[in-house]
């Protein structure tokens, strides 16, 4: 089955250094995802974004997203998920620490966890979760947690950080190695195998929409705009 990979990098985005820049020059078949500003990290613009990649791929989408990236991924994803062959979710960010309009930390008023707006029960499709134990971005039990409920094999791989550059993580060979692994194990599977018929969803009902709506109502009710 053809293919095409999809790379969402995380807030800040991935420099020249990074694996996931690594990867994608080690992948003919591999893009990074266009139109994300890698310094806001608004949920929903970039599940769009990311949900327009899938649509516009000639093919169907391995998606490799690290970080903030990964939480846009699976929003993406679950709305189009008879266009996803798989999908490998390094370093997912706790979605407690940001709300629908960034970093927790840089938005005024109270905390709004965009927990309930991600996929909550299994995507679907062939999935891995990368975690570490001293990652400052999520602690390993909600890696965990999130990989449960996605239904997504959880690897842990011990005290890495943010599995990023600055916790040294440039070329990366276990990476390439289980994803061609992964592509490989599932090459001849017709999407939507694992769960059965799968379908998009659009309109009022997709996830995406369901997220622009909250953050459109964040954007609504930020202290000291008028009521």
């Amino acid at each position: 089955m053809r293919h095409t990979t999809l790379i969402v990098p995380g807030f800040h985005g991935s420099g020249p250094d990074h694996w996931q820049t690594w990867l994608e020059q080690r992948l003919p078949d591999a893009r990074r995802v266009r139109g994300v500003d890698w310094e806001a990290p608004v949920l929903a613009r970039w599940a769009a974004a990311v949900r327009r990649e899938i649509d516009e791929s000639a093919h169907a989408v391995w998606l490799v997203a690290h970080s903030f990236g990964c939480l846009a991924s699976v929003v993406a994803a679950a709305d189009r998920p008879e266009r996803v062959a798989g999908a490998l979710l390094v370093a997912p960010a706790d979605p407690a620490r940001f709300g629908p309009l960034g970093l927790q930390e840089e938005t005024a008023g109270p905390i709004d966890d965009l927990g309930p707006w991600l996929p909550q029960g299994q995507l679907g499709f062939p999935c891995a979760v990368i975690a570490s134990t001293n990652d400052p971005w999520v602690r390993l039990t909600v890696a965990a947690y999130w990989a449960d409920r996605w239904g997504a094999r959880f690897i842990n791989v011990g005290a890495a950080g943010h599995i990023n550059v600055d916790s040294g993580f440039g070329a990366w060979p276990y990476c390439h190695d289980l994803l061609d692994g992964m592509q490989q194990a599932h090459e001849d599977l017709p999407l939507g195998a694992i769960s059965g018929r799968r379908e998009s969803h659009k309109g009022r009902r997709s996830a995406l929409a369901r997220l622009r709506h909250h953050t459109r109502s964040s954007l609504e009710l930020r202290p000291g705009d008028p009521d």
